[in-house]
């Protein structure tokens, strides 16, 4: 099995999905284990003092004025995971734990934590016993950190509260920690605050939007070329020439993909020689502008997770001179924003793919092809319903687009008075990206029928090449009325693990 090691430098994107969807193993670097030694003194030189250091002698938020006395500290840390532990709701999935808890094990062997080796070392022997900490959908405001998800992976470590184990079954924590060996954790000063305070569970998220969304756009070119195909529409406003005088790089790109799926077609430009048009509608025409705008919301998002991934988020930290300080790097700000931008480029996204849809099935606008792509226009509805669909999810990702960062919602009696909204930022995304992916497994199943039903005509080899594995993956062809729904389902399974631009790439190469 894969392993990633986790050293002071911190980790890469690839580490972070790899343990969080590929179940890797997890190491501690031995720079790691020295660095969180180090770091520890620190923090216990200065919880002998009697001067009063936040976090690791006195309360937290609010009550962070009162001093507390050495003998409960202990209980200090106790507490403050046990109450911080207040999610509600259904359980997040569980690639969404798992990249939370390594991600806060990533900042704690950073070494700005003054965690203890042990502590960071349960963390791992977690992770890879396959022991997913039950976490709520609500309890994170995206500020201090998320939180609640993060209290409830802290309260595994202690042998509270429940967790699924590796067979999917949900028990107490502790039963789970006792079969695989491992032994809870006592928390001393700081380590409670530590465990709970960073950004870990939306910049989880975020990897992993952007890891699918990756997938989606080269998804999205390949289903545009095909409508644009079987619209029988021009190539020519995807020349190279055209791209470059207005040279935003995913605008390049994406018309790059459409005309590497259209090379060799017969079915396009074929409208000049009977009715000519001047120019396709715009939601085949500026499918790569959208498209590309899009990817270079990608990019920028990218840029801020690898920025937010190099950090160490905690309040406070100890600094390599050996000074303790508070900071507000925790607020989720810079991660829910690009979290929020996503959700829009992607509805926008959603949106054009929806449009091409209907230009296929409207008898008036699709040049040709029978009303609906029906076999017997009357007696079968075709794909009417199919486009309904799809105009729903489009309509709620409209709705997801508003941004939760937007909002704040003071907490903690005005101590922490403005918040990020991060988490739900992220959680909105996810439910757009599946969205995404229906819709976009929609026009792909249309496209495709309405191809096969211009006959005489050869598409391009790559989408002869999409049309026989997405037929082969059970996305059935045209023909009467039949029970749809299982034929969307296969068409959204083979966007959604990658069928779709496997089986163009079998031609163009790799897609951009």
């Amino acid at each position: 099995m894969h392993t990633v090691v986790v050293g002071t430098s911190g980790v890469t994107a690839s580490d972070v999905l790899a343990v969080a969807r590929g179940g890797a193993r997890v190491e501690l670097s031995p720079d790691a284990v020295a660095a969180l030694a180090a770091a520890r003194e620190i923090v216990d030189a200065l919880a002998a003092k009697p001067e009063p250091v936040y976090g690791v002698s006195t309360g937290f938020g609010a009550l962070a004025t009162r001093h507390i006395s050495q003998e409960l500290r202990a209980q200090l840390q106790r507490n403050i995971v046990r109450s911080h532990a207040a999610g509600m709701g259904p359980r997040v999935e569980r690639e969404v734990v798992r990249a939370l808890m390594f991600l806060r094990l990533k900042t704690v062997c950073s070494g700005h934590t003054g965690v203890r080796p042990e502590v960071a070392q349960t963390m791992a022997d977690v992770l890879n016993a396959g022991i997913t900490p039950v976490v709520h959908e609500y309890g994170s405001l995206g500020c201090s950190g998320d939180l609640a998800p993060l209290s409830h992976c802290a309260l595994t470590l202690m042998g509270e509260g429940d967790a699924e184990g590796p067979d999917g079954t949900v028990r107490p924590a502790g039963e789970l920690l006792a079969e695989h060996g491992i032994t809870p954790v006592e928390l001393r000063e700081k380590e409670g605050l530590a465990l709970l305070n960073g950004t870990d569970g939306m910049l989880g998220m975020l990897f992993m939007a952007l890891d699918d969304l990756d997938m989606l756009y080269k998804s999205a070119d390949i289903t545009a070329a095909l409508s644009l195909e079987a619209l029988l529409g021009t190539d020519k406003v995807l020349a190279p020439e055209l791209h470059a005088i207005r040279p935003h790089p995913g605008q390049g790109a994406s018309a790059a993909n459409m005309l590497a799926v259209l090379k060799g077609s017969q079915l396009t430009g074929h409208h000049q020689d009977g009715a000519p048009r001047v120019q396709d509608a715009y939601s085949v025409r500026c499918a790569p502008q959208v498209a590309g705008a899009g990817r270079d919301t990608l990019a920028h998002a990218r840029l801020v997770a690898e920025r937010e991934l190099a950090s160490a988020v905690d309040n406070p930290v100890v600094l390599p001179d050996g000074r303790v300080e508070s900071n507000g790097n925790f607020h989720g700000a810079p991660v829910a924003y690009v979290l929020d931008f996503l959700a829009i480029a992607a509805a926008d996204l959603g949106s054009i793919a929806e449009r091409r849809t209907d230009r296929l099935l409207d008898k008036n606008r699709s040049h040709g092809l029978p009303p609906f792509l029906a076999d017997d226009a009357g007696v079968d509805s075709g794909l009417m319903i199919a486009q309904y669909t799809q105009a729903a999810l489009v309509s709620e990702m409209k709705r997801l687009a508003v941004p939760a960062s937007a909002d704040s919602i003071p907490s903690s009696a005005m101590q922490e008075d403005h918040v990020s909204m991060g988490w739900s930022a992220a959680r909105k995304l996810r439910t757009a990206v599946d969205n995404l992916t229906r819709i976009i497994a929609v026009e792909l199943y249309a496209a495709t029928r309405a191809i096969e039903l211009r006959e005489g005509l050869a598409p391009a080899p790559a989408s002869q090449a999409v049309i026989e594995a997405a037929r082969a993956a059970g996305v059935e062809g045209p023909g009467p009325d039949r029970f749809l729904a299982p034929d969307l389902a296969a068409a959204d399974a083979f966007v959604r693990g990658g069928g779709l631009v496997a089986a163009a790439e079998t031609v163009t190469g790799p897609l951009r």
